[in-house]
């Protein structure tokens, strides 16, 4: 179905999200047509966020507001929605447009698979009826459901359309770009480079995967990295939780600006404890990359001043190779909690595979490393002793 007649029958004057690659005919639309027109589209932080939004919007006008979303989603808007907009609490009408990823026999990344069968049970669980749209779903259908919606909004309630892969077509074309040097991947290899043997926990989407995929080049295993495949917006705080049982090891965290930016309480955490043994990097391009594109407000905000704000000791900035070849110096040379900023262009080649390894594999391996680790420090300490 095309977006256009989707979104007509929807009728909504008012959208905000988090961008799903499921719904890149939305996103894109979206962009194409209201951009980042506040009052007609915000790209949230998390879904939970754009469900808060969305019910200032109701309050301000009275309006329907559209939720748009990734069903790993669901569970940052279980608070929201139990909680402020449900028929008990405040009776505040949405509808919720999910990309419906893992879907039962319909193969997908690992990631996936338990959320996308729960999908439907956890918007059951949450009183949100719902209606799900594939390929083969007509206009007149959408129509027809939406008349049966509108009885249950008008009631307060919230309501949802769950979409297949590839049930939504746009025909136009958004292309996202910036205007940094650096690649993601260059910056990432140089990372390795001054890594040596120190455990990294990679953020999710495309950083673990070239991550990967640069580990393989290099003839090395995989045990030094821990790849935070799903849990967007959490691998700092594993990082955090690693470093502090593991003080004798340097830490290091790639994080991504729309991960770090979901939840952007984690580097409050991080710096309350100031862990001298972390070091927090944000790959950041601006951009939702690994999803379409769509960009974040990190491009608005100044990340390394908040950083500093949070307690982080040492805060660095690099835009280039030659800057970030000196701030990696500069944090391997001192013991001490250190943020950098790396501004990276948009765009990964189109080669680009995903780990041939299972999460559990990746679990063991990386477990194993740090056992290790922490097994040859305990023998030296017992022979000083």
């Amino acid at each position: 179905m095309k977006i256009d007649e989707f979104l007509d029958q929807i009728g909504s004057e008012f959208y905000t999200g988090v961008p799903d690659s499921q719904l890149r005919a939305l996103c894109d639309y979206l962009m194409a047509t209201y951009g980042e027109d506040p009052k007609r589209h915000i790209i949230a932080a998390n879904e939970g966020n754009a469900a808060a939004i969305a019910a200032g919007y109701h309050l301000a006008t009275g309006k329907v507001p559209v939720v748009y979303m990734q069903n790993s989603g669901e569970g940052n808007i279980i608070n929201p929605v139990a909680s402020l907009l449900n028929e008990e609490v405040y009776g505040i009408p949405c509808i919720f447009i999910v990309g419906w990823r893992g879907e039962p026999g319909v193969h997908d990344e690992p990631q996936h698979i338990f959320q996308g069968k729960v999908t439907l049970k956890l918007l059951e669980d949450l009183d949100i009826a719902y209606f799900v749209v594939g390929k083969e779903t007509t206009e007149d259908q959408v129509s027809a459901k939406m008349a049966d919606y509108r009885a249950l909004l008008s009631a307060g309630k919230q309501v949802a359309f769950v979409i297949r892969k590839g049930a939504l077509e746009f025909d136009g074309k958004i292309t996202y770009k910036n205007s940094h040097p650096m690649t993601r991947e260059e910056a990432i290899r140089r990372i390795v480079e001054f890594t040596g043997d120190d455990p990294i926990v990679s953020t999710t989407g495309k950083a673990s995967r070239e991550l990967f995929e640069i580990r393989e080049a290099r003839g090395e295993g995989h045990g030094r990295d821990f790849l935070t495949v799903g849990s967007m917006g959490h691998a700092s705080s594993i990082a955090l939780g690693i470093a502090v049982q593991r003080p004798e090891k340097r830490v290091w965290v790639l994080d991504g600006d729309g991960a770090a930016l979901m939840h952007l309480g984690a580097m409050a955490m991080i710096g309350a404890h100031g862990p001298e043994n972390l070091v927090h990097i944000v790959l950041n391009n601006a951009a939702h990359e690994s999803v379409g594109g769509m960009p974040t407000a990190a491009g608005k905000i100044d990340l390394p001043k908040i950083a500093q704000a949070c307690g982080y000791g040492r805060v660095y900035g690099a835009a280039t190779g030659e800057e970030l070849q000196g701030a990696l110096a500069a944090a391997s040379a001192q013991r001490t909690l250190t943020f950098l900023e790396v501004q990276c262009a948009i765009g990964a080649r189109p080669d680009l595979g995903r780990p041939t390894t299972t999460p559990q594999e990746n679990k063991r391996a990386f477990m194993k490393k740090i056992s290790q680790g922490a097994k040859a420090v305990a023998k030296v300490v017992d022979q000083k002793a």
